[in-house]
């Protein structure tokens, strides 16, 4: 069973509050919008009336069959070239309004703690940023502008139908109580049932990554029928979740389909018994129905955008949730610097799960300059307390300090700047190798560029490369020793003064990783380094070497002092190197 957290979701006033705010930064070209559209909808409405007073000329003997249809015509014309310039000016606005949402939303992702990432899965994370961002773009860019102009038009045209004739207005009315009890009872199944459906993707995306990146593992321990089955839940599960949205809609559109056909036949009837009365003129009753028949389009045009507005809506919720994840505290901004470099771990305990601790009460200094090993066994806790040390964790109890100020306590700007943590796990991204150094030193110069290429031993084939060659999707394919150095000298030119190393040379044959260590080790001179060390020959090199056992510091002190005293360091040198 997964063990994620999914990041929140934001509730529906929060939302809405969010999208109101961002269509109103672009007052002027909103107002353009709203007004070009209703004055294509008037240009609309004057075929109608010219029809109804023609109906009337010619019960009186008269009528300019002629004039009124080229009139119509024009105004048919004008109506087109109106609607034209306004969907054009809404597709603008619409694209404007998504790149300031794409914007945000990807300053809250880059944003968000790393260990809030690892808790949410990549599943979470992967299903907010390429699917519902893709459902909201679709939404802005067809549904929001198409919902707008059938507004518009229903507004335009229910007041020109009340201008030709107030009795008229109410046979229209008909079908509103059935709308309205058809929409609160759809609205309010339809969010919670779209949410649950793009939930239902996130989980199904989660399991087949899971599956995928340990693929070794499943096919070595025999669990490919357990995560078929998991799949088969998860696809189930979305079966599900969409079959019930899909009959919500099933339900709600026969219904207010009828709702919006009852208003044409009534005002047909209505009307007529108006007419013979002498309550209204023929006509009236004419360019009446005619507007009663063109508001069935618009009606129909918001009703059919009302599951895509939903969609939308869902993933806004999610989209804006990323951003109302708790990270640093509040004041984190205002957390007074550092005092010095140091780092300090005081009865540190942390546990990925209530009850099992895999950090039991660690102490440990380590001081400004000084380059530090972790060694033990596999399970010992390395690699957590490398975590803990880079900031990307907080101790469950205890604190992790540097320069007596809490390491969770520092902004995610201000911790890069203290302390990096640098893993095997690395990445390339799409662009020129030039843009992949300067993601982390925008200002830097070519020759410094090059300066720490050739600390990690990369620069002879990235020059030979080119530094305005495209690496990463679309372009030159990195080997994956070539990936972990362009890493490597990110890091160098982001220059944190405390480094944790967390098998960083591991993809590197071992005389290139040894090579490449000593030339760190010169280049970082005077800066920490905490090395979680898997080749015991960067502990000989290191100050002091920390042992790690069950989740405890077992031994601590420098190389030869623990080799001469014959604990476990010295069991670990033995057995790796076969001599002291």
């Amino acid at each position: 069973m997964s063990t994620h957290t999914p990041l929140p979701v934001a509730p529906a006033g929060d939302t809405r509050a969010y999208a109101r705010r961002l269509a109103l930064r672009h007052p002027r070209e909103l107002t353009a919008v709203l007004v070009l559209y209703a004055l294509a909808a008037g240009c609309g409405l004057v075929g109608p009336r010219l029809l109804g007073d023609l109906v009337e000329d010619t019960r009186d003997g008269g009528g300019a069959i002629t004039r009124t249809a080229l009139l119509i015509c024009a105004f048919v014309i004008v109506q087109a070239l109106l609607t034209h310039a306004a969907t054009y000016a809404a597709a603008r606005l619409g694209e404007k309004v998504l790149a300031a949402l794409r914007e945000r939303f990807v300053g809250d992702v880059l944003a968000l703690p790393l260990a809030t990432v690892e808790r949410a899965g990549a599943g979470d994370l992967v299903t907010r940023t390429i699917r519902d961002v893709e459902v909201l773009a679709g939404c802005v860019r067809r549904a929001v502008p198409a919902t707008m102009t059938a507004l518009v038009t229903i507004a335009v045209t229910f007041g020109a139908l009340v201008v030709v004739g107030p009795l008229l207005a109410f046979p229209c009315l008909i079908g509103v109580p059935v709308l309205w009890v058809a929409a609160r009872w759809f609205f309010g199944r339809s969010r919670e049932a779209f949410l649950r459906q793009s939930a239902s993707y996130a989980r199904i995306t989660e399991g087949l990554t899971e599956t995928v990146e340990g693929a070794r593992t499943v096919e070595a321990l025999g669990l490919a029928g357990p995560r078929a089955e998991r799949t088969d839940r998860d696809i189930a599960g979305s079966y599900a979740a969409e079959r019930h949205t899909i009959g919500l809609l099933t339900v709600f559109l026969p219904v207010i389909d009828t709702a919006y056909l009852l208003p044409v036949a009534a005002t047909l009837v209505l009307g007529g018994l108006f007419a013979l009365h002498g309550m209204v003129s023929l006509g009236a009753v004419t360019a009446a129905t005619l507007y009663v028949q063109q508001l069935l389009s618009p009606v129909d045009t918001v009703l059919y955008c009302l599951g895509d507005l939903q969609a939308g809506a869902a993933s806004l919720a999610r989209l804006r949730g990323v951003h109302r994840t708790p990270g640093p505290g509040a004041d984190a901004s205002a957390t007074a610097a550092p005092r010095h470099r140091g780092l300090a771990l005081r009865g540190v305990r942390y546990a990925y799960r209530d009850g099992r601790d895999v950090l039991r009460g660690i102490d440990l200094e380590i001081q400004p300059g000084e380059r530090l090993a972790v060694v033990g066994p596999s399970g010992a806790g390395k690699s957590t307390l490398g975590r803990l040390l880079a900031g990307i964790h907080a101790p469950r109890s205890g604190s992790v300090t540097v320069g007596g100020v809490p390491l969770t306590a520092l902004s995610p700007d201000r911790l890069r700047g203290q302390v990096a943590l640098v893993t095997q796990e690395t990445y390339v991204f799409s662009g020129t190798l030039r843009e992949n150094l300067l993601i982390v030193g925008p200002e830097a110069a070519d020759a410094e560029l090059e300066r720490v290429l050739d600390a990690v031993g990369a620069r002879d084939w990235a020059l030979e490369l080119g530094l305005d060659a495209r690496v990463g999707a679309g372009g030159a394919a990195l080997a994956p020793d070539r990936v972990q150095q362009l890493s490597l000298a990110r890091l160098v030119l982001a220059d944190p003064h405390t480094l944790v190393l967390d098998e960083a040379t591991s993809l590197l044959d071992p005389r290139a990783a040894r090579r490449l260590e000593r030339s760190l080790a010169a280049l970082l001179e005077g800066r920490t380094v905490i090395a979680i060390a898997h080749r015991l020959h960067t502990a000989h090199d290191a100050d002091r070497v920390a042992v790690m056992e069950d989740g405890r510091i077992s031994e601590l002190g420098p190389h030869h002092e623990l080799v001469a005293r014959g604990g476990a360091y010295a069991a670990l040198w033995e057995s790796w190197h076969g001599r002291a």
